[in-house]
């Protein structure tokens, strides 16, 4: 267990039911709200589902007062990968949308996120604190040193998304030695617009929440998007080292870590 209190209980799933409930949850994120799809979601069960779910470790944040037989007791999840996890797997998911040989050459301990999401009733809560303090303790005891994997904007329609995609390229792109790129086959320029013609607030207004919060942590971006048409998405690689965070978001993390 890596948090708990009154109502809330942060962990690692363990079992078929938690897993479950985790899809159970990213169906209604993912596919019911958002539009996605794939070719292993279970529309008859409401799971969005692929083939490395078995293969990750599943962050959930569990809402005491609900109920586990219906699969609705997880209410926040984050799917992580560790390089050594990855090392027995042969590869990662994001590997299908980003070349990540600048993150795998580089000989540091990384660690994949994806298929984060908090269900509709707790966004704004305390919900995502909890998440986030988990992950701090999850990197803290593997000692991880980079953290990566995707983040979309809704739509894959990228004219409309030109300011805050052009802006997170001129102002977030990753330094050369940590720059993964789009693959060819759904690449998507980022710097359709030039810096100095860029709206900085209409920029950020349009980026989602998620991006937001990484960008604060000194997160990076890879370079060009992925456009998934199977989620209804435009996806940008987000990269995070743990050592270039400044003061502040250090302290976030340690007492992340205190309070888990």
């Amino acid at each position: 267990m890596l948090a708990t209190s009154d109502q809330f209980t942060l962990r690692l799933a363990s079992g078929p039911q938690d897993l479950m409930a985790a899809q159970r949850l990213r169906y209604e994120v993912f596919v019911e709200e958002l539009g996605g799809d794939g070719p292993m979601v279970d529309h008859a069960a409401r799971l969005e589902r692929d083939a490395f779910d078995d293969h990750y470790d599943h962050l959930i944040l569990v809402d005491k007062t609900r109920d586990p037989a219906a699969l609705a007791h997880v209410v926040g999840v984050y799917r992580l990968l560790r390089s050594d996890q990855a090392a027995a797997l042969g590869r990662y998911y994001s590997e299908a949308e980003y070349d990540l040989t600048a993150l795998k050459n580089s000989g540091r301990r990384l660690l994949e996120l994806g298929r984060s999401c908090v269900h509709p009733d707790y966004r704004g809560g305390s919900a995502m604190y909890f998440l986030w303090s988990g992950l701090a303790d999850y990197v803290f005891t593997h000692r991880i040193e980079i953290l990566f994997g995707t983040a979309s904007f809704h739509g894959t329609d990228a004219a409309s998304l030109a300011a805050p995609l052009s802006y997170l390229y001129h102002h977030h792109l990753a330094p050369t030695a940590l720059r993964v790129r789009a693959r060819a086959e759904q690449y998507q320029p980022m710097d359709m617009i030039p810096a100095d013609r860029i709206d900085r607030k209409a920029a950020m207004l349009a980026t989602p929440a998620l991006i937001k919060a990484y960008l604060r942590l000194g997160g990076y971006v890879g370079e060009g998007a992925w456009i998934d048409h199977d989620f209804n998405t435009i996806d940008v690689c987000l990269i995070m080292d743990t050592d270039k965070m400044n003061a502040k978001s250090r302290a976030f993390y340690a007492q992340g870590r205190e309070n888990a």
